[in-house]
């Protein structure tokens, strides 16, 4: 009994990280601003001969126009824009 349960508690945990990576990686598409790192830039985010879907599924950024730079590489840091203060002066 106590095996089932363990088994089925992996399959849950396995499907909710691969459904998390999916939208991290359906994020990337949708927000291309993110991935516009100068190609100087890039910092290496995968291996040789990664492919896109496994490099987007890792939350990084693909690019493979640019011979010669990573074409896995990590997206930009998108600074928050900070709040207005008010004040009462």
């Amino acid at each position: 009994m106590g095996h089932k349960v363990i088994f089925i508690l992996a399959i849950i945990l396995t499907l909710a990280l691969s459904t998390l990576a999916q939208a991290e990686a359906e994020m990337l598409q949708t927000l291309p601003e993110i991935c516009a790192v100068a190609s100087h830039a890039r910092s290496n985010c995968g291996y040789p001969g990664i492919t896109r879907e496994k490099c987007q599924n890792k939350g990084c950024c693909f690019d493979d126009k640019i011979p010669g730079v990573p074409w896995c590489f990590y997206p930009a840091v998108v600074d928050e824009v900070p709040l207005k203060e008010e004040c009462n002066s």
